[in-house]
Parts: structure tokens; C-alpha cells; sequence
């Protein structure tokens, strides 16, 4: 019965792969321009830039690529402009120099670092000054360490020719798309309707393509690559293309991932994502236009907990914008300030614009086997590993929670009589909104998962490396529910993963799990080049397909692995993938598991993470080094990643938080 079952699965899902693409690119036609890099950035967010910023400072000729016309990433084209921040390491401003420039800018720019006087961050601003500052920033940078940017906006990467023996990206085809003759502007479509012609190398109504080549300088000597190659896209999309080894979504239950919601992988079940838009209140009651998709998606929507149910509450959370402070207020135990006529708010709510697929026919982000069978891994097939339909239904999900907060009486979560209307508010549209789209919602949706490589075969680690939740989590494990589901055996090795130098005496019997001090504080690598700071925090995929199917729930167990974790630390082999020695991984997709991602993906770890890559690239060529070389003799001393991790460290991008020691056990201060 099972096979069976299986079968059918199998089938449909194939069924929906094949019915979800209805465009394959054509062949394409010669380049128009060839550009050299020492390094090529891929994705112009948060970590796309530091990569950028520390290059530049280092002297290097540095290109960014980006499909919106935004730099900046979660600040800017996803809308998200509210800094993730954790209380200690923003008391004590121990972030990377770049991220602290960034918050020193936003204060400049305002007067103050939260203008928008929002409660769930110490500032929200608006999207465009994200973009704003970024870009002076990277001037700046390359004026001071005399480098030189090339900034290519609304463009994607195509293909990759990549040499005979797979180790070398030898160059990058690109795909720059601008309004054709006569044609709407940029950002008057969404972007399920623009995403396939943006990766087709015709012309169309709507874009003019330039076809670009990236190449390297190849100025260096000896075996050594001579350019670098750093996918900081936000779904992974350059791992994808290049078909190097990564996970997606859930990875299966072990002594490493002990809070996994399920005993096998599952790469269907990412977190969601959000599309954010911008809105106004107002002095004046304003109409509202039902969407034609609306009831479809409002059976999802809800204020999720009795003490989260407050309309002002949940506008003022994001707010972003605010000209003056309205009264003080307090609901559920939280303070902020009551919205006043002109302020605008930022939405991102998890039972709102969330949207979160998490079966084979509906996910957003295609599997290796999803992009074979729709031909993505074909010469010339890649669209950019998305699926257009959930980008779509994501976009009408928003606009129909909009909808909701303004009309919607309804509560999907806490049943009736909880929702109110609150008709004095409109929704921002148009180039000059906050977002800066015709349509109003953000360029680019907010994602907080995408594909994640899997590093090098390393000590301990036999079949690649990879941060997993054990490595940041404050649980102990000690509760019934471990003991229950793990076998024995698994369970004994959790512990002494935990043990410390107890560690052989637990997992060979010698000692009781029950006997052993749990370690209290994250791992400590020895190749760290970068530090984060965040919850393991999730918005879990749903269980049922659509999403917002009246009744559906989340996928049962996802959030057990949520909670607290330590201060913990970006290793360097998590930012190296398998096979191609010139690629590096920035951002969201360097190698940790499912649960490790929920707080490695917040606005400082990126640009941690992307300060290491950038500046790890840049030390490699200097040195005629491969990044592999680095941490390939572990756990031998290897002095030339000593060396980079000094440079690091005197360029004030940290690579450990203060006292981070095998003897320091004290960090429950650290909040």
C-alpha cells in the first residue's frame, strides 16, 4: 500500500513540476559585454553587500548582481527595514564594522535610529533609505581602499561554465533586463509576473536584455583561482545552478537535529515568506475595494494569540514612519506608542502575509529533483529555481491581509467577536511608496530559508560540514519528549555531544546521561571568521495544501526546536560548498541545518557572514590560496587561516563575542 501511495505522489507531483513551467528560455544569443572581477557578488542583499564593502576595501574590482534595482536585501527590496537585534550584543554595539557604519548612517540620516518609533526593534526606517545609504557606503568603501564597483541592477545569472574537471567557475552569463521602447516602467509589475521574462534571453514587450559576461581579471599566479565567485542570493540560487551538495527544508531527526518535526528529511517544508507592503492611517475613513481572491485566503488570517490582539498593537509593531509620538499604551504586556494620522507601517506577520507552503505540489523553492524534471538543470533552462505560481499566490495572500486588517471581522485562530474594522488606513501604492512598486507590495518577497549547502567532508563530520542545532541551542534536552523519541543510543550521543570532556565516558556507557553537566554555550570553532546572535525562531511551513485551506494548521512539531540560543559563531567551512573551489557562500545558504537557519538569517549575522566572504575572497587571491586550504589540515594549526582570522579581527569584524573560551560556561547574561 505504501508503494502504491508512493507512486501516486510521485506522479502528481511530476504532473505539477512539469504544469508549473510554461516557459523554457531560448538558446542563447552571443553576449554583449564581457566585464572582469576579482570578485563577483550574487545577490545584492545585506550579505551581498558586506561581501562587496570589505572587497573593495581590500583594493579588489568588485561586481554585484541583483534582480531588483535595490540594494540591501531585507532593509530595502523585502521591506523587512526593522533591524533583528538581540539586547546584549546591541548594548554593547559588538557587531561588524560595516553593520555598525550601517546603523550609524540610519541615526544621520533621521536623527534618531528609529523613526518610525516601532516596538519590536530599536529601528525601523523606511526601505528606500536602506538602499540609500547602502549605496554611499559602497562609494565610500571603494574610494578609501581604492577599489572599483560594478553595480548591475535588475539582472540574473543565467548559466555557469564551469571547467572540465568541476572545480572552477570559469565564468558567469548574465541576464540585465531594462524597459523596452514604449513599455511600463520598472517595478509597475509583481514579480510573478515579471521573474520568467527577467531569466528569458529574448526581448520581450516588456524588457530590453543586455547579456553580460562576468570573467576574471587573471592577474594571479601559481594553481590558485584567480576570481571568486560569492552566491549571497537569497534562495541559494548559484548552488542550485551549479549543482553543488545542499539541503532544503527539514532535515531528519538525530542526536545533531534532536527537535526535527520529522524522522526523515523533507526539502518541501521551508519557512515562509512575506511579501511586506507599507500603509498609511489616516484622519479619514477610507474605502476599500474587496480583492477577487480575497475569500479565498481569509479563512488564514488572524492576530494568532489573545495577547497579540490589538490592532494598534500589531500596526505599531513594524511601524517604520512616524512624524509625531502618539500616547503611550500598553496591551498584553507590551508598551508602544498609539498610531497617529501620517504614520505608515511595515507588515510581516506570521498568520497575515506569511506565506507557507510545505508539500511537493505548492513549495516556492524547487528541489534538486523539481529543477531536473522542469529542465532548470539543462543548458540555458535556469529560471531562477522558483516556483511562479507560489510567488503569485503569495502576492494575492498579502494584498488580501491587507484587506483584512482594514474590513475583516474574522479570526482564523481565535474564532469570532476579536476582529475589528479599521477603515482610516490606506494602503501605499506607487514609485514613490515606501516599497517602491505601482503595485505597493515589496520587490522582492522576505525569505527566511532557502537552499543550504552542505560543506566538505571535516573531522567529525565525515559526511559534510554543518552547524546544527545543538551547536547554538540553550535547551538541555533533559525532558521526557527526548528521551521518548530518540533511541538509546541517539540519546547518549546527544548527551555527550553536550558533555564536553565527559563526552567518551557517556557515549560508551561508562557514565548516565543523567550524571553529565550540559555545556552552556554554543560551539566554539576554530575556524570562526564571523559571529550572530538571534533566536532559533520559525514561521513553520503549513501542513495541508494551499496554505490557507480553511482549517489547515502548522506542521506539527516544527516549532519545538524554537527557543533561545548561545552567542554563537560563523565557521568557515560553512561558507565553503563541495566540488567548485572558487565559489563561497554568504547569507542564509552557508551550511546549517534546518533549525540552526531559524536563527542563523537575521540582519547582523548576514552582514557578518558576508564581511567574512568578502573578505575571505580577497585574502585568498593576495595569497594565492584556495578558501578549502584554509581548513583542510583541521584540527591542525593551519597559520594562514590564523593569519585571516587576525586580519578579521583588526578590521574589526569579529570572529568570536568577548570571552568566548572552552573555560567560559557564563552566558546567561547574554540576552
Amino acid at each position: 500500500m505504501k508503494r502504491s501511495l508512493s507512486f501516486v505522489t510521485f506522479c502528481s507531483t511530476l504532473i505539477s513540476w512539469f504544469a508549473s513551467y510554461s516557459v523554457i528560455a531560448a538558446p542563447p544569443r552571443n553576449p554583449d559585454k564581457t566585464v572582469n572581477c576579482d570578485v563577483l557578488v550574487v545577490g545584492g542583499g545585506l550579505s551581498g553587500v558586506a561581501t562587496a564593502y570589505e572587497a573593495l576595501l581590500a583594493g579588489g574590482r568588485v561586481c554585484i548582481t541583483e534582480i531588483t534595482d535595490w540594494l540591501g536585501g531585507q532593509i530595502s527590496a523585502q521591506g523587512t527595514s526593522a533591524l533583528d537585534e538581540r539586547p546584549t550584543q546591541r548594548r554593547k554595539l559588538y557587531y561588524s564594522r560595516g553593520y555598525l557604519e550601517l546603523r550609524r548612517r540610519i541615526k544621520r540620516k533621521y536623527r534618531e535610529l528609529n523613526p518610525g518609533d516601532c516596538w519590536v526593534s530599536e529601528s525601523c526606517f523606511l526601505p528606500v533609505d536602506g538602499h540609500k545609504i547602502l549605496r554611499k557606503m559602497l562609494k565610500s568603501a571603494a574610494k578609501k581602499g581604492k577599489g572599483k564597483l560594478q553595480w548591475f541592477p535588475n539582472t540574473v545569472i543565467k548559466e555557469l561554465d564551469i571547467s572540465s574537471d568541476g572545480k572552477i567557475i570559469n565564468s558567469a552569463i548574465a541576464i540585465q533586463h531594462q524597459p523596452a521602447k514604449g513599455a511600463a516602467k520598472l517595478n509597475t509589475f509583481r514579480l510573478s509576473q515579471s521573474i520568467e521574462d527577467a531569466y528569458s534571453y529574448e526581448n520581450s514587450s516588456r524588457f530590453n536584455k543586455t547579456i553580460i559576461r562576468f570573467v576574471s581579471q587573471g592577474n594571479n599566479k601559481g594553481n590558485a583561482p584567480n576570481w571568486y565567485v560569492v552566491d549571497t542570493s537569497e534562495t541559494g540560487e548559484i548552488i542550485g545552478l551549479a549543482d553543488v551538495p545542499y539541503r532544503l527544508g527539514i532535515d531528519g531527526r538525530s542526536y545533531l537535529e534532536p527537535s526535527s518535526s520529522s524522522s526523515q528529511n523533507d526539502p518541501y517544508c521551508t519557512q515562509g515568506f512575506t511579501y511586506t507592503f507599507a500603509m498609511e492611517a489616516t484622519k479619514e475613513r477610507q474605502s476599500h475595494k474587496e480583492p477577487p481572491y480575497y475569500q479565498r485566503y481569509s479563512p488564514y488570517f488572524s492576530y494568532e494569540l489573545k495577547r497579540l490582539a490589538s490592532f494598534p498593537l500589531v500596526f505599531t509593531y513594524r511601524r517604520i514612519w512616524s512624524p509625531r509620538k502618539g500616547k503611550r499604551m500598553k496591551f498584553g504586556g507590551i508598551n508602544f506608542t498609539s498610531p497617529t494620522p501620517g504614520d505608515i507601517s511595515m507588515q510581516n506577520w506570521t498568520w497575515g502575509n506569511d506565506y507557507r507552503p510545505g508539500n511537493p505540489q505548492d513549495n516556492l523553492i524547487y528541489t534538486r529533483q523539481q529543477l531536473q524534471a522542469s529542465g532548470q538543470l539543462q543548458p540555458g533552462g535556469w529560471m531562477g529555481g522558483l516556483r511562479t505560481e507560489t510567488l503569485r499566490k503569495g502576492e494575492e495572500n498579502a494584498l488580501s491581509y491587507f484587506y483584512w486588517l482594514v474590513a475583516g471581522t474574522t479570526d482564523s485562530q481565535l474564532g469570532d467577536g476579536v476582529k475589528e474594522v479599521h477603515p482610516n488606513h490606506r494602503f501605499l501604492s506607487g514609485f514613490d511608496s515606501p516599497m517602491g512598486t505601482a503595485h505597493g507590495l515589496s520587490k522582492y518577497p522576505y525569505m527566511r530559508e532557502g537552499r543550504r549547502i552542505i560543506g566538505r567532508p571535516s573531522w567529525g563530520q565525515p559526511g559534510g560540514f554543518t552547524i546544527w542545532e545543538i551547536d547554538i541551542s540553550r535547551r538541555n534536552y533533559d525532558d521526557e519528549y527526548y528521551r521518548n523519541t530518540l533511541p538509546e543510543r541517539e540519546y547518549r550521543r546527544l548527551k555527550g555531544a553536550l558533555a564536553g570532556l565527559e563526552a567518551v565516558s557517556v557515549i560508551s556507557g561508562d557514565k548516565s546521561p543523567e550524571d553529565t553537566a550540559r555545556r552552556t554555550r554554543s560551539t566554539i570553532f576554530p575556524d570562526a571568521v564571523g559571529i550572530g546572535h538571534y533566536a532559533i525562531d520559525f514561521h513553520p511551513c503549513m501542513t495541508n495544501s494551499p496554505p490557507e485551506a480553511p482549517g489547515n494548521t502548522e506542521r506539527e512539531g516544527e516549532r519545538r526546536g524554537a527557543g533561545q540560543a548561545y552567542p554563537f559563531q560563523i565557521a568557515l567551512r560553512a561558507m565553503i560548498p563541495q566540488k567548485i573551489d572558487n565559489l563561497l557562500v554568504g547569507g542564509k545558504s552557508i551550511a546549517t541545518s534546518h533549525i540552526a537557519a531559524a536563527a542563523y538569517r537575521v540582519h547582523s549575522f548576514e552582514w557578518s557572514a558576508g564581511a567574512a566572504a568578502g573578505t575571505t575572497a580577497m585574502f585568498a587571491l593576495d595569497n594565492n590560496i584556495a578558501p578549502y586550504q584554509l581548513v583542510d589540515e583541521l584540527p591542525k594549526i593551519e597559520p594562514q587561516l590564523i593569519a585571516l582570522q587576525r586580519l578579521l579581527d583588526k578590521n574589526n569584524n569579529p570572529t568570536a563575542f568577548p570571552d568566548t573560551s572552552i573555560f567560559n560556561e557564563k552566558w546567561d547574561d547574554w540576552r
